[in-house]
């Protein structure tokens, strides 16, 4: 696994505000391209849902101050963090090229 040593933050508080996940997504992967060119969504969390990819990521992280899903984006190379919205939407991502 490649380990990510920085990863940079881009918050999103746009207007209007997206309506669901699918709307949230679409903002976030357009500033991916921005920032990284090609792109791996590793992983996101939807707090309207409360719901993450991968899916049950938290739960080995029950006592943890640190997310599953956040763990895994750190963990398999993400360098960059669209969070939108101050944590309603949150997408990690990884460059397909360096």
């Amino acid at each position: 696994m490649k380990q990510s040593t920085y990863i940079s933050t881009q918050n999103l508080n746009p207007g209007p505000a997206p309506a669901d996940y699918q709307e949230a997504m679409a903002l976030a992967d357009v500033e991916a391209q921005k920032y990284l060119g090609e792109f791996m969504l590793l992983s996101w969390y939807d707090r309207d849902r409360d719901f993450e990819s991968p899916q049950h990521s938290s739960e080995c992280h029950l006592h943890s101050a640190i997310p599953g899903y956040v763990d895994y984006a750190i963990n398999h190379g993400a360098t960059l963090k669209i969070d939108i919205e101050n944590g309603r939407f949150v997408f990690f991502y990884l460059p397909l090229t360096d």
